[in-house]
């Protein structure tokens, strides 16, 4: 029985703290189960420190109350978020040493200010005896059966390097108080909520989310039952000590506390790996801004950094003022959670059509900006969190991410207030807005005429595989709309050389370039006008699929839901999509008015179904052909209802040659691959 909590020791070490597993989770669940029987076996040989220990105590009625050998007082906190607080507090320092200017810098310790639930682990001979919350810093709550349930926290002492191998034992006081911070990664909060989530869909009652990382795990470690705390994903770090025997009844002798923290890992705890040492303010100033720009890439949630004169001696020196110690203070960053209280909630329609609520926020401070607006993302998610006009909320704002709500007080709302619904017509333009089925978004149908959707519009129209604007990028596009000389598509074929040419960074020459890009652009295909009218859901294959099977632009627009479902590649989105986008006036408005402008193309009859000369045939283009581009080249083969493939292959059936092939005519050869030339694939396509 010993032999196996030695190993289960260990491998849970290597898998909680290290990161590191050596055997699969199978032979893991194996030796436990052993040991599990064992110990029903012989339960006069239970052990308080077996891992078969971690989870299994009755419910408790209460807390106890824990009274701290050694207080656990706060530190100091520096509120100027900028470089100023960390000189501010060396300079501190450096007076109360008496340490003048060409003294030697004071050396630091720099760690993570955790935003979780400080917590102090009491160890007697080595094992865990008790778990205390800090409480008021001089009584504490005994959580010890919840505090089990984390796999980082050792129930026994075990004396092990970074790299998992035993090393050189340091002495293991009788009494070791190690403290430290419980808190929940946010990959593990998201975990959490989202079954919190199906569970309350599935309506079991007393269920709920939980606001952010903190409280959740706040709320896990003052859960009465421990079976239940086990199942709230909890972690721990270490960055002190509490009550220890002295070294002379066999503690060990620290001078340093980074000694200290490399022992804490020795003895097996978790330390942050951001720990390190700064000599001066100037280190100081250096950690805190590096850790600023790796905040929101940190996968738990801190809201500051600690600075700690390292010297013990020099901390003895230093002691405490109003229960602070003078050797330590908390350097905060911009706090990410603010109350503010709602003004109004809007829609906002995005380049795509997308529509967005967006709560309109009484101005406040948080994560180092002025926030007016929070997104709600949409209907779903601000009548879950049943945000409405006029409630005191919790906004959280991290690094560059978007403002949002993340909760709603309540208990501070106002009689009257009412429930949020998304309009159903556009905001913008007026035209319908829809919600597919299975997705969480409204969009706007107005793709061609919403402003809202000008720049993406005209960008996807534009594109090489749509009309094919040459020179007309993002930048020219954002000058043109900006400026109100392109409302809708049509006006694209409006512009004149003066206006174009008076444009930032348009000279005359390229100006005129744009006008003939955009009269060659007018000749082009029905299959590349389908996709560039950005319909929602149709992209190259559908929109080819389609102009085969209907022949002409007009059919297209006209068919029936059933009709367009009879299309190889059209199922009931997509024909959904289509119906609704060619059902709003102001769409088939922009298209007669694109053809009134001279856009055009080859139309014909519907393409008879049946077989056809490339069924199931692949073939690769390389080299330039003397009259076919490369588009309209496969746009035949795949007519014909063959496949073009970007490489070849045993599997290709022919390679097309033109001018200037490269290595792909290489390979066809190596292979035997039959290769052809232009004329070759016309007789084919017969």
């Amino acid at each position: 029985m010993q032999a196996l909590r030695e190993q289960l020791h260990h491998h849970a070490h290597q898998y909680y703290v290290l990161d590191t597993p050596q055997i699969p989770d199978a032979e893991y669940d194996r030796l436990f189960v052993e040991l599990q029987a064992l110990e029903a076996a012989h339960p006069e040989w239970v052990t308080p420190d077996s891992p078969t220990q971690r989870v299994g105590g009755k419910p408790l009625d209460q807390f106890a109350a824990v009274r701290h050998a050694v207080p656990m007082l706060s530190i100091r906190t520096e509120t100027d978020t900028e470089s100023s607080g960390a000189i501010a507090f060396d300079a501190r320092v450096r007076k109360e040493l008496e340490l003048s200017e060409t003294d030697p810098p004071v050396e630091y310790v720099t760690e993570l200010k955790f935003d979780g639930l400080a917590m102090n682990l009491r160890y007697e001979h080595g094992v865990l005896v008790q778990a205390a919350t800090r409480g008021d810093g001089e009584t504490g709550e005994d959580v010890t059966q919840n505090i089990r349930t984390i796999g980082q926290i050792p129930l026994r002492i075990v004396a092990t390097s970074s790299g998992g191998e035993t090393c050189t034992p340091v002495p293991v006081p009788e009494v070791l108080e190690v403290r430290g911070e419980v808190y929940m990664r946010r990959d593990d909060f998201e975990a959490l909520n989202e079954r919190q989530r199906q569970r309350i869909a599935a309506g079991e009652k007393g269920e709920k989310t939980f606001v952010n990382p903190r409280n959740a795990a706040a709320g896990a470690v003052r859960q009465l039952d421990p079976a239940i705390a086990a199942q709230r994903p909890l972690s721990f770090f270490a960055y002190g000590v509490g009550e220890v025997t002295p070294p002379k009844h066999g503690g060990p002798s620290f001078s340093t506390h980074s000694e200290l923290l490399q022992t804490l890992e020795k003895w097996g705890f978790p330390v942050a790996t951001q720990v390190g040492l700064a000599q001066g303010a100037t280190e100081l100033v250096a950690y805190h801004q590096r850790i600023g720009q790796e905040r929101d890439q940190l996968p738990y949630d801190i809201d500051g950094v600690v600075y700690k004169v390292n010297s013990l001696a020099l901390q003895q020196r230093l002691g405490f003022v109003t229960r602070e110690p003078r050797w330590a203070v908390a350097h905060k960053y911009p706090a990410q959670e603010q109350l503010t209280t709602v003004v109004a909630i809007d829609v906002q329609v995005g380049r795509t059509g997308k529509l967005t609520p967006v709560a309109k926020l009484a101005p406040v401070f948080v994560g180092g900006v002025t926030v007016t607006n929070a997104t709600l993302h949409n209907e779903d998610e601000a009548r879950r969190k049943d945000v409405r006009v006029g409630d005191t909320v919790v906004v959280r704002r991290a690094g560059d991410v978007i403002p949002e709500v993340v909760s709603v007080l309540a208990e501070k709302r106002h009689s009257g207030a009412v429930q949020f619904s998304m309009p159903r017509v556009c905001p913008v333009c007026g035209s319908a807005a829809v919600r597919e089925e299975g997705e969480a978004d409204y969009r706007c149908t107005g793709g061609l005429f919403c402003s809202a959707q000008r720049k993406q519009a005209i960008l996807h129209f534009a594109q090489r595989r749509a009309v094919e604007v040459d020179g007309l990028g993002d930048k020219l596009v954002e000058q043109l709309v900006d400026a109100g000389i392109v409302n809708t598509l049509p006006d694209l074929y409006c512009l004149g050389l003066t206006a174009l040419a008076a444009l930032d960074r348009m000279a005359e020459k390229s100006a005129q370039n744009l006008l003939d890009a955009l009269q060659n652009s007018k000749q082009t295909t029905l299959p590349r006008f389908l996709f560039g009218l950005g319909i929602r859901h149709v992209g190259e294959a559908t929109a080819k699929a389609l102009a085969r099977h209907f022949g002409t632009l007009d059919a297209i627009m006209d068919a029936p839901l059933e009709t367009l479902q009879g299309v190889n590649d059209v199922g009931p989105i997509v024909a959904l999509s289509l119906r609704t986008f060619f059902d709003q006036p102001h769409n088939r408005e922009v298209v007669e008015q694109l053809r009134a402008c001279g856009v055009q193309w080859p139309e014909g009859k519907p393409v008879a179904a049946g077989p056809k000369p490339l069924a199931g045939k692949t073939l690769v283009l390389t080299g330039t052909l003397p009259t076919l581009g490369r588009d309209a080249a496969k746009d035949l083969i795949e007519a014909a209802g063959g496949k073009v493939s970007g490489s070849v292959s045993k599997k290709t059936h022919y390679v097309v040659a033109g001018a200037e092939a490269g290595s792909k005519l290489e390979k066809a050869q190596e292979l035997g691959v039959p290769v052809l030339d232009e004329a070759g694939l016309m007789e084919l396509l017969k």
